[in-house]
């Protein structure tokens, strides 16, 4: 199966190399999985465009939403914003298990002491069971955030499914036009620096020059929650 996953993403990234994203994003939702398909969305800095690209397609299109139970409160009002806004009509979303969380993390603290282990808990396992059935997967991954996401492709196997990264090659700027061009609602925490957005105790404001995932697990040897990664 996994040799045959990876002819098909290889033939792909062929097919779709030079395609504009928006037919791109038709053909994988309407054609070559028809629907069969889910959008995973932090409803972070940069979400608005992919989230919007899609609502243009399939506005009834799965889409998950990982409450890890320490976001920001502007996060999830920017969620329901886009949501309304996009009209976006089949949201979901999943929590930590609280058992788990009342036996490693009863004092809320896991994120400072064993931050890959807070990361498993609150994102990579409630994912895993939220894609449980779930074969092809769309993500709003580009190259230009880390010097870890430089290769990006569009299409790659990941845990035995397919992961579709539609912006892999946008630029900043390209997202910042979008953004302008379709009157899209910025993230709140986006005017004070905060240029990516995960769990509040874990996110930073990126300084000048800095890579835009900069503020994230700052002082750590960490840039990924491993949910694209494979994390101890």
């Amino acid at each position: 199966m996994s040799d045959l996953l990876n002819r098909r993403v290889a033939a792909l990234n062929q097919r779709y190399k030079d395609a504009e994203t928006a037919d791109l994003l038709a053909d994988v939702i309407g054609k070559e999985f028809n629907g069969r398909l889910s959008l995973v969305s932090s409803f972070g800095a940069e979400s608005a465009v992919l989230l919007h690209l899609v609502a243009q397609v399939a506005p009834d299109i799965d889409v998950v939403f990982v409450d890890t139970g320490k976001l920001f409160g502007e996060t999830k009002t920017y969620r329901d914003e886009l949501i309304a806004r996009l009209g976006l009509t089949n949201i979901r979303t999943v929590k930590p298990r609280k058992p788990f969380i009342d036996k490693r993390d009863p004092k809320g603290r896991l994120w400072a002491e064993n931050p890959n282990l807070c990361c498993f808990l609150r994102r990579v396992e409630p994912l895993e069971r939220a894609l449980d059935g779930v074969e092809v997967w769309i993500s709003g991954r580009k190259r230009f955030q880390s010097n870890g996401r430089a290769e990006l492709p569009l299409f790659e196997v990941q845990d035995g499914r397919i992961k579709i990264n539609p912006l892999a090659g946008w630029s900043k700027a390209e997202l910042d036009h979008y953004f302008e061009a379709h009157d899209l609602p910025r993230h709140p925490l986006e005017a004070d620096g905060y240029l990516s957005i995960g769990c509040m105790p874990c996110t930073d404001r990126v300084k000048p020059g800095e890579d835009i995932r900069a503020g994230r697990w700052r002082g750590r040897d960490k840039d990924e929650c491993g949910i694209h990664t494979t994390i101890a």
